[in-house]
C-alpha cells in the first residue's frame, strides 16, 4: 500500500519512514520544505512531497491508500501553534483525505485526550486540540485508528508494548516502538475504527496487535 506520512520530518515520522522502507509498503514523506527531501530519501522514503497541512494537499493525497498523521507541535509550544498543527492541521488533512477517497487514516494522539480538563493545567489546551482532531477522524467515515501513546521517550525501542483500548495506567513508550506499532496497525483489521492506548510493556508488538 502507498502510505502518506504527514509530519515525516518529525521524530516519530522519521522512524516510521525507516520502518516502512523495510516493509512491503511504500511511503510518501510529506514535508514542509524541499530542503528536507534529501534527508527523507536517505531514510528510505519512496517519494517526497512538499505540502502545508492547512493548505491544499491534493498533490500529496493523489493515489494514497493510507494516511498516517504523526505531525505535532509538541506539548510545550504556544497555544496558537498547538491549534494550527494538532487541531486545525489534522482536521484539514482528515477532511481532504475524505474528499480524495482515502479509506484508511491513522492518527497519533495522546493519552488523556478524552478528558483535557483533568490533565495538568499546562497540558489542557494540548489535550483539547488532540481531542478535537480525534473526534473529527472518528466521524469521517474512513477506517480509522486513533493511537494514544503515553509519554514519549528517545530510548531504543524494545519491540514490546502494552496496547489496548484502555490500559488503566499511565507511563511512557519509546518513539521507536510507536513507529513500529503504527506500521503494524496499518493493515490490521482488528484495529479499524478503534481508539487504542499504547505504553511500554511485555508483549511483542506483533502479538499485541494480533490480540486486539
Amino acid at each position: 500500500m502507498k502510505i502518506l506520512v504527514a509530519g515525516a520530518h518529525g521524530q516519530i515520522g522519521q522512524r516510521l519512514i525507516k520502518a516502512i522502507a523495510d516493509s512491503d509498503h511504500s511511503s510518501i514523506a510529506m514535508i514542509r520544505n524541499a530542503g528536507q527531501a534529501p534527508e527523507m530519501t536517505a531514510l528510505g522514503a519512496h517519494e517526497t512531497v512538499v505540502a502545508d497541512l492547512e493548505d491544499d494537499c491534493s498533490d500529496a493525497l493523489a493515489g494514497v491508500d493510507v494516511v498516517i498523521f504523526t505531525a505535532g507541535s509538541g506539548a510545550h509550544t504556544p497555544p496558537e501553534k498547538t491549534d494550527a498543527v494538532d487541531r486545525d492541521g489534522a482536521i484539514s488533512l482528515i477532511d481532504q483525505s475524505v474528499r480524495h477517497g482515502v479509506r484508511r487514516f491513522l492518527l497519533v494522539s495522546s493519552m488523556n485526550a478524552d478528558t483535557p480538563e483533568n490533565g495538568p493545567e499546562a497540558m489542557q489546551h494540548y489535550f483539547a486540540a488532540k481531542k478535537a482532531a480525534d473526534d473529527r477522524l472518528k466521524a469521517s467515515g474512513m477506517d480509522y485508528t486513533v493511537l494514544r501513546p503515553g509519554k514519549l521517550t528517545d530510548d531504543t525501542g524494545t519491540g514490546k508494548v502494552a496496547l489496548a483500548e484502555r490500559l488503566g495506567r499511565s507511563g511512557d513508550v519509546t518513539r521507536d516502538d510507536v513507529a513500529s506499532v503504527l506500521l503494524a496497525l496499518v493493515d490490521a483489521p482488528a484495529a479499524f475504527n478503534q481508539q487504542l492506548e499504547l505504553l511500554s510493556g511485555d508483549t511483542p508488538i506483533a502479538d499485541a496487535v494480533e490480540a486486539l
